[in-house]
């Protein structure tokens, strides 16, 4: 007696089809490397970028606060072949500045970043605490863990790109986001050492 399989020539291929779809479908939600990743929504480690186009931003986060000041960061990725210069940053939630750590009289200070972010092509450039970092300078209202925040890079060519980030508790460097640029940080030392990294 002879029995016909449901994988018969005609069935498998239907199969196959209908399994590859569902493994693209799949890998469309989880994978960050997905060009489908904008349409699924952010994650904590992935950007999705409406603009998409001028960098790529690697594991965007933001620092809760209650009130007060408090900052973004991330990794600006530039695969292009030209340099790509940050000149602002904007949310609905607070203005914005772009700042940076330097040594002044022997402290290490935080201060505006004069001529804005250079990412050179081909390479990456860090915003991390005790770095260079998106600082939100006056919050209207708590960002608390878990929250999303929407953020709109301005370029020196006039170019803009959104990206999302999720706020994280952080205690690494005991940073102050204290109004008065060029003053001493809480806690930082002319050679922090510091965790990089929030809480996940």
């Amino acid at each position: 007696m002879r029995t016909t399989s449901p994988f018969a020539p005609g069935r498998r291929s239907a199969a196959v089809l209908a399994a590859a779809i569902l493994t693209v479908g799949a890998a469309g939600c989880g994978s960050s490397d997905s060009p489908s990743k904008a349409q699924a929504g952010p994650s904590a480690s992935t950007s999705a970028n409406p603009d998409a186009g001028v960098l790529g931003i690697r594991d965007p986060w933001v620092k809760a606060a209650d009130k007060g000041m408090t900052a973004a960061f991330g990794t600006l990725v530039n695969d292009g072949d030209a340099d790509v210069t940050v000149t602002g940053a904007t949310t609905s939630l607070s203005p914005m500045e772009l700042h940076e750590m330097a040594m002044k009289d022997g402290k290490m200070v935080m201060r505006a970043k004069q001529g804005g972010i250079v990412i050179k092509a081909k390479s990456s450039h860090a915003l991390e605490p005790g770095g260079d970092h998106l600082m939100l300078m006056n919050l209207t209202k708590p960002v608390q863990a878990g929250d999303e925040l929407t953020f709109t890079l301005t370029f020196a060519d006039g170019k803009t790109q959104q990206f999302r980030a999720v706020a994280k508790p952080f205690t690494g460097a005991q940073e102050s986001y204290a109004p008065g640029h060029g003053e001493p940080m809480t806690g930082m030392s002319a050679t922090p050492e510091m965790s990089m990294s929030p809480k996940s």
